[in-house]
């Protein structure tokens, strides 16, 4: 009989494993609990490493050792491919590469609402040299404060927003800066009036009214606490649909890892056509959020993404602004045009 448990109790730390290691194999990444315990892979690798070495300890008792050293082995695979996976999305780079003349700079960074001061956002945004600017729960009257902040820095931005005013603080905003140079952009009315928007926390998609350049939308999906899973499942289908052309860059708090977002590609993306400028940079498996646990234990739910019109050369993860006030860390990525 206890053969016969050890063994049912290797056959199902496998499966969990298994499940945890690759979600999407089996179907469950946006399924709750999974979808929230996946989002954290850099902290399921520790907690795996954890359970190698205790297995390993038990595996000294002679009456369990074949059960431990089977669980052993186990935590031994699901830590390598843990390993593999997340140094094969990126664990950080320093710096960005020199920006050209055709290079568009975009920064996403969720403000938290007040919690971060607007000129501590001009300022690092200046810092960076931004062209497109993403601020989840950040209202309209912020992200002019912040335009104009940016204006006596000597980067002028146009600033547009999306609202939903059934959702409560600043949560119910998003604001998108836009630099002049990029052409002249308006929000569209079905984002502005919420005929065709993420669910609860709003985006904000901005079309050209002049020159050629990209649709560039503002992303904000609702969390996925377990009375929202249905409409988080729902957002992140929305902005799939809102890569659909070849020109787009989307940027934003997705609430959601690469995991989450298997089998939302289309012709190769990530998310609809758009492909996570992140992991093609090194930096795909830096944690975005939250600024109270270290990078690569927190997980990756802040992404610039853009579709085949553009290329990522470089990104960066802020860690240095941890003790402003939001608890999302802002990224920067780099695109240039492909011919």
């Amino acid at each position: 009989m206890l053969r016969l448990l050890g063994i049912l109790v290797t056959v199902v730390c496998a499966i969990a494993a298994a499940v945890l290691t690759w979600p999407g194999f089996f179907r469950v990444e946006r399924t709750f609990p999974i979808a929230q315990i996946v989002s954290f892979r850099g902290a399921l690798l520790v907690a795996f490493g954890a359970v190698l070495v205790l297995a390993l300890l038990l595996a000294i008792a002679r009456p369990i050792r074949a059960l431990a050293l089977s669980i052993a082995v186990i935590a031994a695979i699901a830590v390598v491919a843990n390993v593999v996976i997340l140094t094969g999305r990126g664990i950080g780079t320093e710096s960005l590469p020199a920006k050209t003349d055709s290079s568009v700079r975009v920064l996403t960074w969720n403000t938290a609402g007040s919690a971060t001061a607007p000129d501590a956002i001009a300022k690092i945004a200046v810092a960076m040299d931004a062209d497109i600017v993403a601020l989840p729960e950040t209202t309209i009257e912020t992200g002019e404060q912040v335009a104009i902040a940016m204006r006596e820095l000597g980067h002028p931005m146009w600033a547009h927003h999306a609202d939903n005013p059934d959702t409560e603080w600043d949560a119910g905003s998003t604001t998108l800066l836009i630099a002049p140079e990029m052409g002249d952009y308006a929000v569209i009315e079905s984002s502005q009036d919420g005929t065709s928007n993420t669910s609860t926390v709003p985006s904000a998609v901005a079309m050209p009214t002049s020159g050629d350049g990209p649709i560039v939308v503002a992303a904000h999906a609702v969390a996925p606490r377990q009375s929202y899973m249905a409409d988080w499942r729902e957002d992140l289908q929305w902005l799939a649909d809102q890569c659909a052309t070849g020109n787009v860059i989307m940027a934003g708090d997705f609430n959601a890892t690469v995991d989450h977002m298997t089998n939302l590609g289309v012709d190769g993306g990530t998310l609809g056509r758009c492909h996570d400028a992140a992991i093609e940079t090194g930096n795909g498996a830096v944690g975005t959020w939250s600024v109270d646990v270290p990078a690569l234990v927190g997980t990756p739910i802040d992404h610039v993404m853009a579709s085949e019109r553009w290329k990522a050369t470089g990104s960066i993860v802020l860690r240095s602004t941890d003790a402003s006030g939001s608890d999302h860390r802002p990224l920067i990525v780099q695109l240039e045009p492909v011919d």
